[in-house]
């Protein structure tokens, strides 16, 4: 993409990376294939935000909208108890297959399903209450997850979202032909108005939004 910006600098962006514990191999793994194949896996950096994010709410059922391979889902894992459920969902087959392969290597596989299909379709059919949602499902649906996602989380709980920042392209007028801007900062003023959300953002890889649910 051209004119997008380092949202961390280098600099500091490889120093938080020196500060991440030793990973599993698995993660490692998947994180080489990500960068084989140009996919755009949270990293490390976020994995480990997503992780204390579900932690500190001592969370129990999560749902990831747009899970690719199951790279964040494994992060989400870590922090759920035996008993802990996580929905893991993206419009690929393959990626259903490579997902499943990967926490069975990490032996999460117990706490995992994984749906193929269009994200706000199962929105619509899944009841609540959940802890914590996760959104990364393509960027012109971003406006359209929110109130969703909304009447699935129980108060208190999170909503994040990947990519809220978009290459910096945020703080721009968009071009008349760049639509996914204009989606993601739609999405970001509507979290803004919210009145039943909470939002803050964080400019940590490509931009994190938490926004915690303060009204049933």
């Amino acid at each position: 993409m051209e004119n997008n910006i380092d949202i961390v600098n280098p600099k500091i962006d490889r120093y938080l990376d020196s500060l991440l514990p030793e990973r599993e191999p698995w993660f490692l793994e998947m994180e080489r294939m990500a960068e084989e194949q140009n996919f755009p896996a949270v990293g490390p950096q976020v994995g480990m935000l997503l992780e204390i994010l579900a932690r500190s709410i001592n969370a129990k059922r999560i749902m990831e909208l747009g899970s690719g391979f199951g790279y964040s889902g494994l992060w989400f894992a870590r922090a759920l108890p035996p008993d802990g459920y996580l929905l893991l969902s993206d419009f690929e087959e393959k990626n259903k297959h490579l997902a499943e392969e990967n926490f069975k290597r990490a032996g999460k596989s117990s706490i995992m399903e994984f749906r193929v299909g269009d994200a706000l379709t199962l929105l619509e059919q899944e009841k609540g209450p959940y802890d914590l949602i996760f959104n990364d499902v393509d960027k012109e649906f971003y406006p359209q997850v929110i109130e969703p996602v909304y009447r699935l989380l129980r108060k208190g709980g999170l909503f994040v979202t990947d990519n809220t920042l978009w290459y910096g392209k945020v703080a721009e007028k968009p071009a008349p032909n760049d639509n996914v801007t204009h989606f993601v900062q739609e999405f970001n003023n509507r979290l803004k108005a919210h009145k039943g959300f909470l939002t803050t953002q964080l400019p940590l890889r490509d931009g994190i939004s938490i926004s915690i649910k303060i009204k049933e």
